[in-house]
């Protein structure tokens, strides 16, 4: 039943001779993990499969497993994994049990655990080359093991185990790739060390899924039709799904640390987005230039905020991971198992188009496909069943490429037929012409041309060829794979401890988890019922109690996403109420670090905010040019005004720069300002001003013991600044004070020890100089975060 290791080194080297006339060189493959249950699955069917497709290119193979398990137990493992491989259907049965038989004389155990394993096994490896008169091509290590043994491997490849000068070495890795941004970071730079980035090849499978791999060539091969319809103004929607019926039930262990998000979107379906939303490129075949537009697409994402996602976990997780972790009963898990997100790109080619990704466990059915919905604004005035419905231009429009399972189980791309028909490789992808009674997205398969692969091939297989080849285009890189982390991690953060939307699982979800657009994020459709909700889920009875007033005014406060959010909702409020009061509506903004966020929240989901009535100006500005990146002037346009829509005349800047001088008395900036104010805002009475908190109690530019704007008549004035740059322009106290509303955004830990200082004390403008706002004859409102207000 084993075939000893003197058995297997006899063949071995039997099987280099008869090769060893026409080798273009030597390929040793080394699977680390090769006991496992990826190695079972899928590995060596790949491997076995590269074989039966390269033995005759003139390359010589040897494959050699890898595990910690001592020589014996570990050759058995790996031998009765081996004799269970299989040919293709149509490979012929004879050539079948030959081409196997070789592979398994071609294949051999190592235990790896030293760096003194490592070195008998080059040295092995170069003595039998040696022996033979081969040439050594390169060596290829696949990595089927957990990311924390990587870095001591690639530390014993690197000094013990590389193949010498003028042969290449190929490594691969399996995702995880980090848990987080800063993880990633780490495994990189660790990685680094010891490999150059043309050496690894980051293992996404779901790339070689021949639909997914097909997506930049459909692309390519049908520019003349897509290339007019491939922008914000023609498609509707972009979906990007994978559903599984199983559950993590064995798994919860991975799952507990990684969750769906970090499982499925933050790779898998984040690559297929990738390639649908990518600028192409000139040629789609080199690595390097499909990278590029890769970056450049990751780039043009917006940041995902909290109300970006839904989130749910089936019902029987929480049960699962006590009895598999051994946690204590009552536990309550915060990992999803279910999560739709939302997606925007600021790119000319998509602005406004979402893209819609969705993953998770226990659901209907297990399917995965990615589906470009395309606007019709055709209206049929005839029945459908009074003519050839097939092209119809009212039918939807699509093109779908479908990953597989499902109701087609295979592979497929398929575009309407009212549409066009696509271009497709005869030798590898066929047209489905024989029509069944299927149903896709609630249309007969008749509407569509369907193409499915002429040769289905397992992704790994596709992989493992393509490393064969060097083809690093379907790999993830280290720029990738980083910039796919750095555009996920704030999310993840964000909801970290968000509550779940439970779910049953199955057929019985219905509904429950049905999502839908709303002010620019995703909400569920439904509420949740009473009965799914799990009665051990308590809320604490230890939370601090929050007063609802600070210094004697109306006290807003949350967690700082949750506060922006309301902060926006307020303003929009304000706004609204203001326009339909007079028609207009009058805000004057701080700079700083703090409004940022909320500039961004306002221009990315409040597209009912009356821009076109509202006037903006500003509370105070540095003495830079409006073109220096400190200015707030220059803030405000990068991070709001450039995205709404606001008449140019009502965009109110101060006039800092003034005769090709900055803040210079003689120049009159702040006169100018006050003569604008009084002129176009009723009273010089802002409808609501937006003030910030320094550190010191500074607010505006009006900082404690300040000589101007504190006290006296209301107007604009110059103040200095005790940090650079230090002259500064800013709305005095008494001006902001005529306001009808005054908010007050304070956000983070650093502000937690003003915030309980300014608490205690009274009306003091000269020490600090906050203290001073209360509008005479307006309302203020602070908008403090738990973090400063709980520190």
């Amino acid at each position: 039943k084993m075939l000893g290791r003197v058995l297997c080194t006899v063949l071995f080297v039997g099987a280099l001779q008869s090769l060893a006339k026409a080798s273009q060189g030597h390929i040793s493959v080394v699977l680390l993990g090769a006991t496992g249950d990826l190695a079972k699955k899928y590995l060596w069917q790949g491997l076995f499969q590269l074989y039966m497709d390269q033995v005759s290119s003139g390359h010589s193979f040897t494959f050699h497993g890898a595990a910690l398990t001592a020589l014996e137990p570990g050759q058995r493992l790996m031998f009765d994994v081996l004799k269970k491989l299989s040919c293709p259907p149509d490979e012929a049965p004879n050539r079948c049990a030959v081409l196997k038989d070789q592979f398994l004389k071609l294949s051999q155990y190592h235990q790896l655990s030293t760096a003194e394993n490592y070195t008998a096994l080059s040295r092995e490896i170069e003595a039998l080359l040696h022996q033979e008169g081969l040439k050594e091509a390169g060596r290829i290590f696949y990595f089927s093991v957990p990311p924390f043994a990587y870095t001591e491997i690639a530390h014993h490849i690197n000094s013990s185990c590389r193949p010498p000068p003028g042969a290449w070495l190929r490594v691969v890795l399996e995702k995880p790739f980090g848990h987080d941004l800063e993880s990633a970071q780490q495994l990189a730079a660790e990685l680094r060390g010891f490999f150059r980035e043309e050496e690894m090849y980051r293992v996404d499978h779901y790339l070689g899924k021949q639909a997914v791999a097909h997506i930049l060539p459909f692309r390519d091969q049908n520019r003349q039709f897509l290339d007019p319809i491939w922008n914000r103004h023609h498609v509707e929607r972009v979906e990007i799904v994978l559903k599984e019926t199983v559950d993590a039930k064995g798994r919860t262990s991975f799952y507990e640390q990684y969750g769906v998000i970090r499982d499925v979107l933050q790779n898998h379906l984040t690559e297929a987005l990738m390639f649908l939303i990518m600028e192409l490129p000139a040629n789609v075949s080199r690595a390097e230039e499909v990278l590029q537009h890769k970056l450049q697409s990751f780039q043009s994402l917006w940041g995902l905020e909290k109300n970006s996602a839904v989130l749910g976990q089936y019902q029987a997780y929480a049960s699962q991971v006590q009895e598999e972790l051994q946690q204590a009963q009552g536990y309550v898990s915060t990992t999803p198992t279910f999560a739709g997100v939302l997606i925007h790109s600021d790119s000319l080619r998509w602005e406004g188009v979402p893209f819609l990704l969705t993953s998770g466990k226990a659901l209907d059915e297990r399917v995965g496909y990615a589906r470009v919905l395309f606007k019709n604004r055709a209206y049929c005035t005839q029945s459908e069943t009074l003519r050839d419905a097939g092209p119809s231009q009212c039918k939807a429009k699509q093109i779908i490429f479908y990953f597989g399972h499902g109701a087609l189980n295979t592979p497929a791309v398929l575009v309407s037929r009212n549409l066009f028909r696509p271009v497709m490789p005869k030798d590898s992808w066929k047209e489905v012409l024989s029509q069944s009674d299927l149903r896709i997205f609630g249309q007969p398969l008749s509407d569509y041309y369907v193409y499915s692969p002429v040769r289905e091939r397992d992704a790994y297989s596709v992989l493992i060829s393509n490393i064969y080849h060097g083809r690093k285009d379907f790999f993830i890189t280290t720029e990738n794979l980083l910039a796919s982390w750095g555009f996920w991690t704030p999310l993840l953060d964000s909801i970290s401890h968000q509550p779940l939307r439970l779910y049953p699982g199955g057929m019985e979800n219905q509904h429950l988890l049905d999502f839908e657009m709303v002010s620019g994020g995703l909400a569920f459709s439904l509420a949740e019922p009473a009965e799914l909700l799990n009665p051990t889920r308590q809320m604490p009875s230890d939370y601090k109690a929050i007063q609802t007033q600070y210094r004697q005014s109306p006290l807003v406060s949350a967690w700082s996403e949750d506060l922006i959010s309301q902060l926006a909702l307020d303003m929009e409020e304000a706004a609204v109420r203001s326009v339909a009061r007079s028609g207009q509506f009058h805000l004057a903004l701080s700079g700083g670090s703090s409004p940022v966020i909320l500039f961004q929240r306002l221009a990315r989901h409040h597209y009912t905010f009356p821009w076109k009535h509202t006037h903006i100006w500003l509370v105070d500005e540095r003495c830079v040019p409006l073109t220096d990146s400190e200015s707030n002037f220059f803030s405000l346009h990068s991070h709001l005004l450039q995205s709404v829509r606001v008449p140019y005349f009502n965009i109110h800047p101060m006039p800092v720069h003034l005769n090709r001088r900055l803040c210079v008395e003689e120049d009159r900036g702040t006169e100018l300002y006050a003569k604008d104010i009084v002129a176009l805002v009723a009273n010089a009475s802002f409808d609501l001003v937006l003030l910030g908190v320094g550190t010191d109690g500074h607010t505006a530019s009006l900082f404690p013991r300040s000589e101007n704007g504190l006290e006296g008549a209301p107007t604009v004035v110059l103040t200095e600044s005790p940090v650079k740059p230090h002259q500064r322009m800013s709305l005095s106290l008494p001006l902001i004070n005529k306001a009808r509303q005054v908010f007050v955004l304070v956000l983070g830990k650093g502000k937690h020890d003003i915030t309980t200082l300014l608490s205690r004390v009274g009306h003091e403008p000269k020490k600090w100089p906050i203290s001073g706002v209360s509008p005479s004859s307006g309302q203020l409102v602070w908008y403090v975060d738990y973090e400063a207000l709980l520190g």
